[in-house]
């Protein structure tokens, strides 16, 4: 039996604008129903942390293992898309991370530790490639739209974590227990998904390689002219690969890579402990906890739907300073103000803070089309192992100095991210330079 083919693309298959604008809703409602699973999950943690009986540093110690899978996993993303496609590739990684997050659910069921760490590793090892492959699909139609819309679509992403943060809310209040509520949050994820991802693009990976040139007089016939495949196709696989290889060694990839690692820990620190911190720092119940998770998402939210209206009239970097700035008054807000009034501000400064570098980085890695999947798939392998491993370290430090203080070294990643932040400056004829007519769409 032949190994599955990925979807591929003659070179007169060019996608329609509607077949375009059908794909971009799709990629949204994947990038959504992504974060209203990952919130469902975040939002129920301090009800995880009383019913398996978790010390700070244990909870820290648990989610490790959802790190440690989606760490694994990610650097091989880029040939699962190669080999699959990124719809097979969301579609099956989704359905990857739903196995992990119903064992979760049922390791609370059974107060089992061991099932959970089993069922976050499976999870984490779905979600990072279900993540990378979708941004992957984001920037190959952003590309055939000519503008910058990534932060729409990760706009998708918080607008599904607000809902997830939402619904936590109402169950935690509800006392719904946790492997309803994930059982409920797993099906309607995975059902849009698979309805989703059928309206995906073609992936520009999946193209023909060109023919080597010749020269006008060369009437010799190549066998591999005329029977591309296997050797010509076993040589474009051997090109991409290469490609990939190389664009872990390039400077600016690397740094925008930096940029995105700070944004994906500010945001990431605060999916994890926000709720946690808000419950034990300020004595208040799990609902009010999972009120301040959602105060973080909403603010992120906003800011990610006007994010492409500054992007397109103060550029790339002046839009990235001011949203560091807010983001790290809004840490050291939530961190050390006394009453919880105030860490709610923190809250709303922090999550506008949190907004774009991610999204802008996947930009800033795409600006080439002809190196974009090698570039985005470095840059999101850099910021989901932030994502991923940054918080449970916070887990770590928190057992010592308390969940609040210890989202201080959120501030590092952030000051990092400052200095490095000219990576991301648009490439010429790039999309996000702030030079986008006023009267455009």
């Amino acid at each position: 039996m032949n190994p599955p083919r990925p979807e591929s693309r003659g070179a007169d298959d060019v996608p329609t604008a509607a077949r375009i604008s059908h794909a971009s809703w799709a990629v949204f409602l994947v990038f959504t129903l992504n974060g209203f699973a990952f919130a469902s999950w975040a939002s129920r943690l301090p009800t995880v942390r009383d019913a398996l009986d978790l010390e700070p540093n244990q909870m820290g110690l648990l989610l490790l293992f959802s790190a440690i899978g989606s760490i694994l996993a990610l650097p091989l993303a880029g040939l699962v898309v190669d080999r699959l496609g990124s719809r097979r590739a969301v579609e099956t990684f989704a359905g990857v991370a739903a196995v992990g997050l119903l064992v979760v659910a049922l390791s609370v069921a059974q107060e089992s530790v061991g099932l959970a760490r089993i069922g976050l590793f499976v999870a984490g090892v779905g979600i990072g490639v279900w993540d990378a492959s979708m941004n992957l699909q984001g920037a190959h139609v952003e590309q055939q739209l000519g503008r910058a819309i990534m932060p729409r679509f990760h706009a998708g992403f918080s607008f599904g974590t607000v809902a997830g943060a939402g619904f936590g809310a109402l169950f935690a209040a509800l006392h719904v227990p946790v492997p309803l509520h994930l059982t409920i949050a797993v099906a309607v994820a995975v059902v849009g998904v698979l309805l989703a991802v059928r309206l995906f693009l073609s992936d520009p990976a999946h193209e023909h390689e060109p023919a080597p040139a010749r020269a006008a007089d060369d009437t010799t016939c190549d066998p591999a002219d005329t029977f591309p495949a296997p050797a010509a196709a076993a040589q474009g696989t051997g090109a991409r690969r290469r490609r990939a290889l190389q664009a872990w060694t390039e400077p600016r990839t690397l740094l925008i890579g930096l940029v995105v690692l700070g944004a994906a820990l500010t945001e990431g620190a605060a999916n994890d402990w926000v709720s946690l911190a808000t419950v034990d720092g300020f004595d208040t119940s799990d609902s009010m906890g999972a009120v301040a998770l959602g105060v973080f998402l909403v603010a992120m939210t906003a800011m990610r739907l006007l994010g492409t209206g500054l992007l397109d009239r103060f550029g790339r970097i002046t839009v990235l300073r001011a949203l560091a700035a807010s983001a790290l008054l809004g840490v050291l807000a939530f961190a050390l103000l006394p009453h919880l009034v105030g860490a709610l501000v923190g809250v709303a400064l922090w999550g506008m803070g949190a907004a774009l570098g991610f999204p802008v980085g996947i930009s800033a890695a795409s600006d080439d089309p002809r190196r974009a999947a090698a570039r985005v798939s470095v840059v999101t392998t850099i910021g989901y192992s932030a994502f991923f491993v940054g918080p449970p370290l916070i887990g770590f430090i928190a057992h010592h100095v308390g969940y609040r203080h210890a989202l201080l070294f959120v501030g590092i990643p952030i000051a990092l991210g400052l200095v490095v932040m000219n990576a991301v400056r648009p490439l010429p004829g790039a999309v996000g330079q702030g030079t986008k007519p006023a009267t455009a769409p």
